[in-house]
């Protein structure tokens, strides 16, 4: 246990991240001045507040001080410079007790890229930028470089999108074959649910309905349908909801469509026309790894020959633009199950490839796993990240987006890697944060992008059997928002 002590409640969010960074497989608690320890701690961090500076100390499980510093800065009059002073300086105690330096050095934000995309555009060269993040965040200069290169890279792909105009659309399925011992989103065995799906459906209609006549003087960029897995659905139910999008929505604008194929063990010759007859351009086929044991590990229903044939047949029908993405740090890959896997799916030629750091949330079964099955590592770091470069690199895929989640393995990145032209626009849209997304169905989030950068969220519930029973009360949700916030 380590126990996080402040006078004062702020930053506490941001301590907690990095000391949690710092410390992956502990309990970090947080306290405030005056309140007793919830358990004893091998290690207490006590923060203090103070008009001319902050303190921070470290002492042991006895109370013994094992340092103690000072930052002079003067609270809370400019508070992004206070919290980057704090965070320095805790960073560098952190780093001096532990022996340990992170890849991304204090920043614990989920979207890195949005630092140098900012500066860009205020007209500062890579060079300053480069130069700003290492010396205020701590960042290696691998990762510097990298968030520098790919800020660039979408800075010039999204040069024609209109923020101001434009929206994006998401439209989730919350259903899947079957959930990964991983998994923490929104979605649910198909199995259970198969008897709701019409209902679910129906419920979905309406809130497009409502969806396309909210947003009728605005123009799409992109759709994106996610989830769960949308070819959980039947070939009928995914041609009614295809058909219906494109009937209610104006789509002449359109610059990508993407429909989450996903789960191999989803996919059929039927599914696939269904989605060719439509005005798709882009699908995912997700393997997440190549190694069989570790997919009846983690509850893959599927087999790698399953997902092999799934690409071929995407290829066949005329598939042009297909993702795949993989996860490392699964239980029991190192290095050698990651490059078996980085081979095969580089052998099939996809058109992008999104390398995941595992992340296990609290909602996630992976959690109870690890404490059952002690015996298996879960390993990622930074020589397996390289090794993932080289190999999309090879395969001629470039980096061009790039987000972060709590609780990632090796405390690194996901990043998305594709072809010239091959680039997933919505992913880029989502983690820059840059325009207007209206998210319909169950667990979506509706992000409401003001001119002011401020931005602003409408979200339906997540639980399918609600969403269902509750839609009128989610649109009406969506329309006193647009009311409040604008569109």
């Amino acid at each position: 246990m380590i126990t996080i002590q402040l006078n004062k409640r702020d930053f506490e969010y941001d301590t907690h991240s990095l000391v949690k960074a710092f410390f992956p497989e502990e309990e970090v608690s947080v306290i405030y001045e005056g309140e007793p320890e919830k358990e004893k701690s091998h290690l207490k961090i006590s923060i203090f507040y103070g008009e001319n500076g902050i303190r921070i100390r470290f002492s042991d499980g006895e109370g013994q001080l094992l340092r103690e510093e000072t930052e002079e800065v003067v609270y809370e009059e400019n508070r992004k410079e206070t919290k980057n002073h704090l965070k320095y300086r805790l960073y560098k105690m952190l780093q001096s007790h532990t022996g340990v330096s992170l890849p991304w050095g204090t920043l614990t934000g989920i979207r890195p890229t949005k630092i140098p995309m900012a500066m860009l555009e205020e007209g500062k060269t890579n060079r300053e930028i480069a130069e700003y993040m290492r010396e205020t965040y701590l960042t290696s200069p691998e990762k510097t470089a990298l968030g520098i290169s790919i800020a660039n890279r979408e800075r010039k792909i999204l040069q024609h999108i209109d923020y101001q105009d434009g929206y994006s659309l998401y439209v989730g399925i919350p259903f899947c074959p079957s959930i990964c011992l991983y998994c923490s989103f929104s979605s649910s065995p198909i199995g259970l649910w198969k008897d709701r799906v019409e209902d679910y459906l129906q419920a979905l209609g309406k809130e497009i309905r409502f969806g396309a006549e909210a947003y009728r003087d605005k123009k799409m960029d992109t759709l994106y349908i996610g989830g769960g897995t949308p070819t959980t659905l039947s070939p009928e139910q995914l041609d009614w909801l295809l058909g219906d999008l494109e009937q209610r929505f104006d789509l002449s604008s359109l610059k990508e469509f993407t429909v989450e194929a996903g789960r191999p063990d989803s996919i059929t010759r039927e599914k696939l026309q269904v989605i060719r007859k439509h005005p798709v351009t882009r699908i995912s086929i997700n393997p997440q790894t190549m190694n069989q044991k570790t997919l009846d590990l983690i509850g893959r229903k599927h087999t790698v020959e399953d997902t092999k044939e799934a690409f071929f047949l995407a290829r066949e029908l005329g598939f042009d633009n297909i993702n795949m993405d993989l996860i490392v740090g699964l239980p029991g890959e190192g290095e050698e199950e990651v490059r078996h896997t980085l081979k095969e799916v580089t052998a099939l030629a996809p058109d992008s490839l999104t390398v995941h750091s595992l992340a296990v949330k609290r909602a996630a079964r992976l959690r109870l796993f690890k404490d059952e099955h002690k015996e298996l590592s879960f390993i990622n770091n930074t020589d397996i990240m390289n090794l993932t470069e080289r190999f999309a690199m090879e395969a001629g895929l470039y980096p061009y987006y790039l987000y972060r989640q709590k609780n990632m393995a090796g405390n690194l990145e996901n990043v998305g890697y594709a072809k010239p032209g091959k680039e997933g626009i919505y992913n880029i849209l989502i983690m820059e944060e840059k325009q207007s997304i209206l998210a319909l169905g169950a667990g979506a989030s509706t992000k409401v992008v003001a001119a002011s950068d401020r931005i602003d969220r409408i979200e339906n519930v997540k639980d399918i059997k609600n969403y269902i029973e509750r839609i009128d009360e989610m649109i009406e949700r969506k329309r006193q928002g647009f009311l409040k916030y604008g569109k």
